[in-house]
């Protein structure tokens, strides 16, 4: 049974209230989070402007000359309330595919390079990566990032970039690595990095500080929105939705390449509810479901 502590709101300012349900990173907590937020955004009430969900909390603007701030804090509290039942906690979303070649040559040269930036390590990221998580092989370090379902907890960062949270049985199936001490002044779009437990997909060229580990075949940002995901949103996930790695090799990276260049590629995709009371029922077998499903 999913238990919540009272959630903490506070007032940012003059138009914004923010929801934190809690500190620790849990899983019912970032469905609660998204379960009250959608909920928000399909009442559409007079005076909100903005919803914006987080890992374990969310955020709300609004326009204080439409709507008090103390009446819209009460209907939040009753919202937060209805939200506390976990047969309540189903998010509709969709599994995504992304293919990955691992420890390919652009990440692994770019982690040379700024190596100084590390503060920890001269070699490679992925090495530091194995040699940290105390992994015999890359292919080890492969099957390791690559089992689990990843939940899309926030978007953020910049535009595109999705916030992965892997479910796994234990915190010991996953890797768990720091960021950098100082950022990178460059990062390639689409690679792949590990921060603590969660991975990213970087959705264009930019500074970062995750360590690298491969690069993604397919976009997860696209402004010209040439391939079908993108032609109602520039930005390949949402919030609840859960993605599946998958190792390429070279060849099937760079077949992938072509065909997202010249806009035939089709994304691997299914709907899916993800039930936080199965979730907590099942755990990892819950998982396992999703995944065969998602394989047939």
């Amino acid at each position: 049974m999913i238990f919540f502590s009272e959630t903490k709101f506070d007032f940012c300012g003059d138009e914004y209230i923010f929801a934190e349900i809690s500190r620790e990173m849990k899983i019912e907590s970032t469905l609660k989070a998204l379960s009250i937020t959608k909920e928000l955004s399909k009442r559409n009430i007079p005076g909100i402007t903005e919803i914006y969900p987080n890992n374990t909390s969310y955020l709300v603007r609004y326009d204080p000359n439409i709507i008090s701030p103390h009446h819209l804090l009460d209907y939040l509290r009753d919202v937060d309330r209805m939200k506390n039942e976990q047969e309540s906690l189903k998010v509709d979303a969709k599994i995504i595919e992304i293919p990955i070649l691992y420890d390919d040559v652009e990440t692994r040269k770019v982690s040379l390079q700024y190596s100084q930036h590390h503060g920890e390590s001269e070699e490679s990221n992925f090495d530091y990566v194995m040699k940290l998580g105390g992994f015999k092989s890359k292919e080890e370090v492969i099957k390791r990032h690559s089992d689990p379902l990843y939940l899309v907890t926030a978007i953020g960062f910049k535009p595109g970039t999705a916030w992965c949270f892997p479910l796994t049985v234990s915190k010991d199936e996953m890797i768990e690595v720091p960021k950098y001490k100082s950022p990178r002044p460059f990062t390639p779009e689409r690679a792949v990095g590990l921060g603590g437990v969660f991975s990213v997909v970087y959705p264009s060229d930019s500074p970062g500080s995750y360590q690298l580990i491969g690069r993604s075949a397919v976009p997860v940002y696209d402004v010209y929105q040439r391939l079908a995901p993108f032609r109602e949103s520039f930005v390949l996930a949402k919030p609840g939705d859960l993605w599946k790695y998958r190792p390429v090799s070279k060849a099937e990276y760079q077949n992938i390449r072509e065909e997202v260049i010249n806009g035939t590629y089709e994304y691997k995709m299914k709907p899916v509810s993800f039930s936080a009371a199965k979730y907590d029922e099942l755990g990892v077998e819950y998982i396992e479901q999703l995944k065969e499903e998602f394989d047939r």
